[in-house]
């Protein structure tokens, strides 16, 4: 069968193809043939600029520059085609242009096409090159969509009372907003992160002494050529390497990765416990169903979906991180296999951003039932009745507090009557009656602010 979204064997590529087609063209076998000739051709400019080779008429680099702009899915194919006789990707890569430039005026520097190289002095560049513009142009945007979404909406809830649990349980008052505003913060930390981490790159041969080059053409400074040529790609150069380019920084980069997406799994379980709790409502869309057989469900899928999808991107990558940053001797091809799924771990992680998306465009707060369930639990001021008693002085504060109000439910009336027990004089005691849960704030609303306007300053 040919293959299709329904005989696709992963999901990527299948079920989840319209979600992950902004990748294709930055982290797909295709991005990575395109990558490469871009950097194939960019050399060959810069010899020519370096004077190792003749000086190229604005007419010849323009045709290299169109090659480039004009570069498509065909030109890909007959790469491919070539593969299949050389058996090496990028030497199939160089025979290609050879046989694009045979017939121009530039015939006579074919035989500079990849001049010293070893293929990693290729790669290396081309997946980091992949990798920097897929995350600026493609994940970036999207997670600045997430980011957007959790800061406009802690500005707007603040100030909006709602039970905190710790171990799951009733604690103290916290507020909708206030708990929205501490994943948009924890999320924007890390994509300032992502944001300035800048990758390396290397062109020093073929275990990175530039042993080729140097014995053709001793009178050349390599060394700068390389470092001048690695940075105008926008990479970082690194020149002290075996054959590869040490994986580190792709590794560091991912690590950022696992760090945005076990952040938002935190955030995908606790929307799913809101949502369970009745905290948030779900829009039901007609024709959607919930249930082969419970025809009243409205499940919280793109929440659960998002978790499942970034625990699949986190996995994958963890073992990216610990394969690549090993390798035997100078070289081995173990991690030309594995970088190649860089594209996958993205689309996992694009699958579970934009199911975050969904799912917020379907949510509301149910401030009612929040109201509802927060004035249920008037035992949570205790917290605030022990510290205020142990600042008047009373003995054993909290060892009182804790015998009137553990495991017992105290609502409105009882806590009335609690407060009218306490060892404490009148003017206090009012001070307690009149504190109802949704007034036991703190500092809440105004962190929130503070935290919206970092964000926004970042």
């Amino acid at each position: 069968m040919a293959v299709s979204t329904l005989t696709a064997i992963s999901p990527l590529d299948g079920r989840y193809s319209h979600i992950t087609q902004d990748l294709n063209d930055h982290v797909s076998e295709y991005a990575l043939i395109k990558t490469r000739v871009e950097i194939e051709i960019k050399y060959l400019q810069a010899l020519s600029r370096a004077k190792i080779i003749r000086a190229f008429s604005k007419k010849e680099n323009d045709l290299l520059l169109s090659f480039l702009s004009t570069y498509d899915s065909a030109m890909a194919e007959k790469v491919k085609d070539l593969e299949k006789v050389t058996r090496h990707d990028v030497k199939a890569v160089e025979r290609s242009i050879r046989e694009v430039l045979k017939s121009t005026t530039l015939e006579d520097v074919t035989e500079m096409i990849h001049f010293g190289l070893t293929s990693e002095d290729i790669n290396n560049l081309a997946y980091r090159l992949m990798l920097h513009r897929a995350t600026h142009l493609v994940m970036m945007p999207c997670l600045q969509d997430v980011l957007q979404w959790l800061t406009t909406n802690a500005k707007i809830h603040r100030a909006l009372p709602m039970l905190a649990r710790t171990h799951g349980q009733p604690a103290v008052l916290t507020t909708l907003g206030k708990e929205l505003a501490v994943f948009a913060s924890r999320l924007n930390n890390q994509l300032v992160q992502l944001q300035q981490k800048q990758l390396t790159g290397k062109l020093n041969g073929a275990v990175g002494n530039f042993n080729a080059v140097q014995f053709s053409h001793p009178h050349v400074d390599w060394i700068s050529f390389s470092k001048r040529f690695v940075s105008s790609v926008g990479l970082r150069p690194n020149l002290i390497t075996t054959q590869i380019n040490s994986y580190d920084d792709i590794c560091e980069y991912f690590q950022v990765y696992q760090r945005i997406n076990s952040i938002l799994i935190g955030l995908d379980q606790d929307i799913w416990r809101y949502i369970s709790d009745g905290w948030f409502s779900q829009e039901a869309k007609k024709g959607e169903v919930g249930s082969s057989t419970m025809p009243q469900k409205v499940n919280p899928i793109h929440f659960e979906n998002s978790e499942g999808n970034l625990g699949m991107a986190n996995a994958i990558s963890e073992f990216l991180c610990r394969k690549l940053m090993i390798s035997r001797l100078q070289r081995d091809l173990s991690d030309s296999t594995t970088i190649r799924n860089i594209g996958t771990v993205l689309g996992y992680c694009l699958v579970g951003y934009k199911s975050i998306l969904n799912g917020f465009s379907r949510i509301k707060p149910n401030e009612e039932k929040i109201h509802e369930d927060l004035n249920c639990e008037w035992s949570i001021l205790t917290e605030g009745v022990q510290t205020l008693l142990r600042k008047r002085g009373v003995k054993d504060a909290y060892e009182l507090v804790k015998s009137l109000s553990r495991g017992k439910e105290v609502g409105p009336k009882e806590w009335k009557k609690w407060v009218a027990k306490l060892p404490i004089d009148k003017g206090l005691k009012k001070k307690l009656r009149d504190l109802t849960p949704e007034t036991y704030l703190g500092k809440a609303a105004e962190l929130t602010a503070m935290a919206v306007a970092e964000i926004r300053k970042s």
